[in-house]
């Protein structure tokens, strides 16, 4: 209690000379994806916006295991009770990922994964031995939904096979599902979470359309563009006029009623339809009080270089690696000013509306 206090009044008061350590060290550990998914502007190969600059606009293709390591040691040095997780682009694509989460095991740090687990049937056992504690799959519906959204006819077997393998072995991790919730899978909500009744997992995650709309980055820019520029994210194939949110609105009750044996979420909780239409279609109102992310999480490129929070936020360079301490680059003057214009804005900036950590 008395440390959420000081916390609290850390970033109200002193945002720029924050004290506390990050919560998540996100790890951008390769720069390819083996799905090519709808709502996503790496999978549409709309490479020219912040998100897929901050994916896939660096190389080398694969982290290095030996900055990983460099990585991890400094967060055991400096952040020892913070997390690795491997996220964005698909992890279990990357080369050395059973030997680095090995390594974190190693060292007494915690891991998860965020994965499309198109290759978890033949990772699975791999990564339970290396110690792995936390995986998070993502799925965008049953079978032919999530496979016509992923852009692979064998997406969701593959998923299912290798979550199902993780629970084959002795002291699996906590197995969570992210499902991205579009024009395509917002009449279904209920069946999908009634499909994993049976399964063991920690709990279900559904996330509302995240996107970045063109008016509301030109809005943003006007007045931020020179230091945080902002461009349009993640409707390259969506629509966010074919939402029937009604019927969504429907389904998110549904699942609200049902009975199951896991944590089911909503991001953000959208429980009418007023909230509703304002998400989908007023993106220039801001629904949440504060970005939370620039205080918990700190993510590294597969150069080494650093941005804030993760990789839906701003293509800032915070520093490098290579060339600065964990620590710097979590307390570095770029960060702590980027921190500072959020407080002093209202606790978002306007493109900031509709990302994941907006709530």
């Amino acid at each position: 209690m008395i440390e959420r206090a000081l916390r609290y009044a850390n970033k109200k008061l002193l945002p720029d000379d924050y004290r506390f350590a990050p919560q998540w060290i996100v790890l951008g550990v390769n720069n390819t994806c083996n799905l090519h998914c709808k709502m996503c502007d790496v999978g549409t190969l709309s490479l020219e916006t912040n998100f897929a600059k901050n994916l896939v606009g660096t190389t080398p293709l694969n982290m290095p295991l030996e900055l990983f390591e460099k990585i991890a040691d400094q967060t055991r040095q400096y952040f020892p009770k913070s997390k690795l997780g491997f996220l964005f682009t698909e992890p279990l694509a990357y080369p050395h990922i059973v030997k680095a989460v090995q390594y974190a095991t190693n060292h007494n740090l915690y891991t998860a994964i965020t994965t499309n687990a198109l290759l978890l049937p033949n990772k699975a056992e791999a990564l339970v031995k290396a110690g792995l504690q936390e995986i998070f799959v993502s799925l965008d519906g049953l079978q032919e939904t999530h496979n016509m959204i992923r852009g692979n006819d064998k997406s969701f077997q593959k998923a299912l096979e290798g979550i199902r393998r993780l629970f084959d072995f002795e002291n699996p991790p906590k197995v969570s599902i992210v499902s991205a919730v579009t024009e395509w899978n917002s009449g279904s909500l209920r069946a999908f979470a009634d499909y994993f009744k049976d399964l063991p997992l920690h709990e279900i995650g559904f996330m509302h359309t995240q996107f970045g709309e063109p008016s509301i980055a030109a809005l943003h820019n006007e007045i931020w563009g020179q230091r945080y520029p902002a461009t349009e994210s993640n409707l390259d194939e969506v629509n966010l006029d074919n939402m029937d949110l009604p019927a969504l609105l429907e389904q998110v009750r549904a699942v609200k009623a049902g009975n199951y044996p896991f944590r089911i979420y909503f991001s953000p909780e959208l429980n009418d339809t007023d909230s509703m239409e304002t998400y989908y279609h007023r993106s220039d109102v801001i629904l949440g009080k504060r970005c939370e992310a620039v205080y918990s999480s700190i993510m590294i490129k597969s150069d080494g270089s650093a941005i804030p929070a993760h990789g839906r936020c701003y293509n800032l360079q915070v520093g490098n690696i290579y060339n600065d301490s964990l620590k710097d680059l979590w307390n570095s003057p770029v960060f702590g000013k980027f921190r500072k214009d959020l407080r002093d804005a209202g606790g978002f900036l306007p493109a900031c509306s509709r990302c994941c950590s907006a709530f």
